[in-house]
């Protein structure tokens, strides 16, 4: 019986058939086919909800599980359709009906728990240290791959610096540690740092540089223990299961410990914030409603300017900061607290890159085709970007492989790792260690 379907799928209801979604659907204009685009799959939800169609039909599974999940229907829509809502609805169905793929139940069944995906990560981390994913990086399914854990590495940013003859960014002091229950009144607003999984593991130094460059412009960050993946590769599946189970134990570990909590991948912010609907506890609902990507907290408090850093920098907007979440003009704020960068805004930047969470594993070569116009639109910018930037770890290696791929000499980095440069070159972190 399924639980969430009525709700999801009344998001459809405004639907006309217009059309203005064609054109924002990454997988319709690479393929140019009805059935890949929102309009067709909305006809296809619909014979779902009605039973009209099985949840084992071959070709209803293969329009739907082709979509990206990336919503950039939505703000083009003029009826309003909630595509995402009515997606999780079918999805939610089938995984009910038929459960996952063989290669999606492995992946996701990683990232359920804590105690297997970290000694993986580790493994990942160390190969990454040995230069090898740089060296064979390259444009068969193995070279990409080899390719996105390459560009998961510091050295994207610092490389860029090291162009400028840029001294490095120093350690971070040790992080605050906050225990589980209330804490006393402090004279900051306390923020609890997200860590997450793909995050935490591959990409620690974007959290240290956002600890660094909140507690410039008057934040305490501080650490929570207990946290888990965020649940949003589940819930995009269809296994709500799975990501209820997730956001219960990080509601547990972050509800009521700080007055805001920080992230800064947008996928999992997406998420995060939609906890009060998914888990529906007034727990879920004030948590939720404290969540904040990193953009967003610095963006209220200015941000504070930094010293200059002459780069050409091209910014790339994750779907889910942007169409789910809302967030346009934060990121800009925070990149234009940068003097002497030179911001570009190219054609294509608001479309998916083809990442979607696991869907470049499941789905490789529709992944790649839907990237192939975003790399196209980098290699043609004049001037040519030194730095790609973008606010989601998918994105990053996404986007870093491709460009890899395509050898082209453009880095990638998460816009906070460029404030906290610019920091590091203005002196605000003197004394640390």
């Amino acid at each position: 019986m399924l639980r969430t379907g009525g709700n999801g799928y009344s998001a459809l209801d405004p639907c006309v058939h217009c059309g203005f979604c064609l054109p924002a659907c990454p997988t319709y204009l690479a393929t140019g086919d009805e059935a890949h685009s929102p309009r067709g799959r909305i006809v296809l939800m619909r014979a779902l909800e009605r039973s009209e169609i099985s949840p084992h039909d071959a070709s209803l599974l293969e329009h739907l599980e082709a979509c990206l999940g990336c919503r950039g229907c939505e703000p083009v829509c003029p009826s309003g359709v909630g595509y995402g809502r009515g997606l999780e609805a079918a999805r939610e169905q089938i995984f009910e009906a038929r459960g996952l793929s063989p290669l999606a139940r492995a992946v996701l069944g990683v990232f359920k728990h804590r105690a297997i995906w970290r000694p993986l990560f580790a493994l990942s981390r160390a190969l990454r240290a040995t230069g090898l994913p740089r060296l064979f990086s390259g444009k068969g399914r193995l070279g990409f791959g080899m390719g996105m854990l390459a560009s998961s590495a510091e050295e994207q940013t610092s490389g860029a610096a090291g162009q400028r003859g840029g001294k490095g960014v120093r350690e971070p002091s040790p992080a605050h540690q906050l225990p589980h229950g209330p804490t006393a009144p402090l004279p900051f607003p306390t923020v609890a740092l997200f860590r997450g999984c793909v995050m935490n593991a591959l990409f620690g130094h974007v959290h240290a540089a956002t600890r660094r460059t909140l507690e410039v412009n008057g934040y305490r960050v501080i650490e929570v223990q207990g946290q888990v993946c965020c649940g949003a590769l589940h819930e995009h599946a269809g296994d709500t299961d799975s990501a209820r189970s997730l956001a219960r134990t990080n509601v547990a570990a972050l509800a009521s410990r700080a007055d805001m909590i920080v992230v800064n991948s947008a996928g999992c912010g997406a998420l995060l914030k939609d906890y009060g609907r998914l888990l529906g506890s007034p727990a879920a609902e004030q948590m939720a409603a404290s969540v904040r990507d990193v953009s967003e907290l610095l963006a209220e408090r200015g941000p504070r300017l930094g010293a200059p850093i002459s780069l050409n920098v091209a910014y790339d907007a994750p779907c889910h900061l942007q169409h789910a979440q809302r967030v346009h003009e934060a990121p800009l704020a925070l990149l234009g607290a940068v003097p002497a960068l030179r911001l570009q805004i190219l054609p294509g930047s608001d479309r998916c890159c083809g990442s979607a969470g696991i869907y470049s594993v499941l789905r490789p070569r529709m992944a790649r085709a839907v990237l192939d116009g975003k790399i196209a639109s980098f290699a043609a910018a004049k001037p040519r970007p030194d730095l790609i930037v973008t606010g989601n770890p998918g994105c990053l290696m996404q986007i870093g492989a491709g460009l890899r791929a395509a050898g082209l000499p453009i880095g990638v980095a998460h816009p906070v790792e460029l404030l906290d440069l610019s920091y590091d070159e203005a002196g605000f972190y003197e004394g640390e260690r």
